[in-house]
């Protein structure tokens, strides 16, 4: 009897992304309102599994409804200006207290190991300090903030060094000043400085929405800071949105290669979108000077020129300006400021739902960045749309690297029969092939 298991098969999908996170270094804020809903629970557990994964994590807080409802409960009425609360010492009192309960909560949630609990068996050490330096909002349009502040350092090298003893550093919206002061921060600045000064790898925001949407209500899958940014005009001032796009466009300009837009309303966001080919939210992506896209005519001396070398060496079909002009449709390209340093091709057969994945190169200079992959996910998408079940690859030097990205060894037979007629039984090429699912 065959008995099928969705989650053992859900796991084989997401072991690339295990191996590729493994080692790499994430910047996660979760804001207090996930906290304040009960969702914090869940969220330790996967925050607790990904650590046992060998991710590198570094955790921050937010505390905004819990410091509300403390300040309600004292009676006390903050002044706000410019989406902000004034923290004069009354207000601060609050604050600090509420961030010291949150994080004792956290640590003592991220210590639970008692059988019954997905935490059993993972000793997890979490770290927090000084590691946030402040300075004043000072006074702003006649308003002085007080202890309201800003990010002015982040103790980048000390939370490397935490990170390299296997620690989970915990970061709360505080910060300290060099006169011994306590500053009241924003959770999303912390989050974006903290991710810039790691050179982080993600900056993940766990917020109220899942992410941006289209003019059509359609949630938009990945953008640039450039794409991104104008959607800022259209954002309330005060609003956790509005914070959250401007720390991922900011952080993206400033070296941090992904940020992710995520909703805690949703449980699986935070595994689906790190181990899932399509991921659950918005990415925010540093595509200023790389970006990956559909080819056009005007890059044929492009890939002329990065496909020269490779068909001189055999490895793969020459191939005409006239055909590339002919099939140009078929490319998708990764451009770096200007230059093509990567193609690939997904040629379609008439009434038949396999398909070719060709051309598949990126330039000398630029591979080991995962390049290869990122092209192959996009034709892999684009063929899923085009109702294509299966992708065939013709290769003479590069049959191992197909293996390791999904494909098995196949025979001629199994090609369409346009394909099956005109192979060069000169090359010998090895026929591989890859079912969608």
């Amino acid at each position: 009897m065959d008995t099928r298991f969705p989650f053992v098969d859900w796991f084989r999908n997401a072991s690339p992304y295990i191996n590729a996170h493994r080692g790499r270094t994430f910047v996660i804020l979760v804001e207090g309102e996930a906290m304040a809903s009960g969702r914090g629970e869940q969220l330790i557990q996967d925050l607790a599994l990904l650590h046992t994964l060998g991710v590198r994590l570094v955790v921050v807080f937010g505390i905004r409804p819990q410091v509300q409802q403390a300040l309600m409960t004292a009676g006390i009425v903050p002044t706000r200006h410019d989406g902000r609360w004034v923290a004069d010492s009354t207000v601060m009192a609050q604050v600090e207290q509420v961030a010291a309960h949150q994080r004792l909560w956290l640590e003592a949630r991220l210590s639970l190991g008692l059988p019954s609990t997905p935490l059993h068996g993972v000793e997890l050490t979490v770290v927090s300090g000084n590691l946030v330096m402040a300075k004043p909002l000072g006074v702003r349009d006649g308003v002085d903030f007080d202890h309201s502040g800003e990010v002015r350092r982040v103790r980048g090298g000390a939370i490397q060094g935490l990170l390299d003893k296997g620690s989970l550093v915990l970061l709360s919206p505080l910060g300290f000043s060099s006169t011994g002061e306590v500053f009241d921060l924003d959770a999303s600045e912390v989050a974006q400085q903290t991710a810039v000064a790691l050179n982080a790898d993600k900056l993940i925001l766990l917020g109220e929405s899942e992410g941006l949407r289209d003019e059509a209500g359609a949630l938009l899958r990945q953008l640039t800071p450039a794409e991104a940014e104008p959607r800022l005009e259209h954002a309330q001032t005060d609003s956790e949105l509005r914070r959250h796009l401007q720390a991922a466009c900011n952080a993206s300009r400033q070296g941090v290669a992904r940020t992710h837009l995520l909703s805690w309303h949703n449980h699986d966001a935070l595994l689906g979108e790190l181990f899932t080919r399509d991921g659950v939210g918005t990415m925010i992506t540093q595509h200023r000077y790389e970006q990956l896209r559909p080819a056009t005519l005007n890059d044929i001396a492009g890939l002329l020129d990065l496909l020269e070398p490779l068909e001189r060496r055999g490895m793969l079909v020459a191939r005409s300006r006239e055909r590339l002009e002919h099939e140009i449709d078929d490319y998708v390209v990764i451009e770096r400021d200007g230059m093509v340093i990567g193609c690939a091709a997904l040629h379609e057969f008439p009434q038949s739902d396999i398909a070719e994945l060709a051309c598949v190169a990126v330039h000398s200079s630029y591979r080991g960045g995962e390049r290869g992959e990122r092209l192959v996910e996009a034709l892999e998408r684009r063929a899923r749309k085009h109702n294509i079940s299966s992708l065939f690859v013709l290769t003479t030097h590069t049959a191992h690297w197909f293996v390791e990205h999904g494909f098995r060894p196949a025979t001629l037979e199994e090609l369409p029969p346009l394909k099956r007629d005109t192979y060069n039984q000169a090359r010998k090429s090895k026929v591989l092939l890859k079912e969608l699912v």
